[in-house]
């Protein structure tokens, strides 16, 4: 089973890039995240043409994130647990139907800058909210992929140019203790376990010519329970995608579990 995570920036201003993905590609299960639309925009006509089963937690102009499946998705949840009073469409998650069924999340983590203000309080609380969850989920003792736009730099080799994020919420000390924790609940993070090589990005901003200069950052990760991680084959980041015409400035990451 191949699971794909992509911080698509509008699935509808991308579409035509995304659906040529999916053609070449063909991942069973994708999580898209930015999808920058309501529910009822988001094009599923298009993907349920291409085999998928969808699952869409939306929201006008920002955030949103998505589910597709070629198998059937059954206990969709909508929204992160732990804050009735937040809006923000960042979380969806979903048991994917198969021979062996696996939880899929597809996550769309707060910025949180500027650092001074409430955004990185929200950020941070967001992440501890993700992290009671998580542990929750882990007592089912089944496979799961946490996945998707976590806006967490591990660590400075996960950055082209480290000091530049310094100041930056995605850098803070904080932020990456968070992440961390999350990883210390028993969750192997698939890109290091599998490859780990320095210089592997997976956005690159619009801004400064950062794609030409290969001046990137890592921060679209695949979080796997013990279960899944045993099932681990591949991990591979789809950087040449960033060169196609109107791109994300992110890139798919794709996971390939032994089912």
């Amino acid at each position: 089973m191949r699971i794909a995570t992509w911080n698509v920036n509008s699935v509808n201003a991308r579409l035509e890039t995304v659906l040529r993905w999916f053609g070449e590609t063909s991942p069973d299960v994708a999580c898209l995240q930015e999808i920058k639309c309501v529910d009822e925009k988001f094009p599923a006509e298009a993907f349920e043409r291409l085999g998928y089963n969808v699952a869409v937690h939306g929201q006008k102009s920002y955030n949103g994130v998505a589910l597709l499946s070629k198998t059937p998705l059954e206990d969709v949840r909508r929204g992160l647990p732990g804050d009735e009073t937040d809006e923000q469409a960042r979380y969806i998650e979903a048991v994917v139907g198969g021979e062996r069924p696996v939880r899929v999340a597809s996550i769309y983590l707060p910025n949180g800058n500027p650092v001074e203000t409430e955004k990185f309080g929200y950020k941070l609380a967001w992440m501890e909210r993700l992290k009671v969850h998580a542990r929750g989920l882990l007592t089912y003792e089944e496979p799961l992929a946490l996945m998707g736009d976590y806006n967490v730099i591990p660590e400075a080799r996960d950055a082209a140019r480290p000091q530049d994020w310094v100041g930056d919420a995605l850098f803070q000390p904080q932020s990456r203790e968070a992440f961390r924790a999350l990883q210390w609940l028993g969750f192997t993070e698939a890109f290091m376990a599998i490859d780990g090589h320095e210089g592997a990005y997976t956005f690159w901003d619009y801004q400064a010519g950062a794609w030409q200069k290969n001046n990137g950052i890592r921060i679209d990760h695949a979080l796997l329970s013990p279960q899944a991680a045993d099932l681990l084959r591949a991990c591979v980041i789809h950087k040449d995608v960033r060169a196609w015409e109107k791109p994300s400035d992110h890139v798919p990451v794709m996971v390939e579990l032994d089912l």
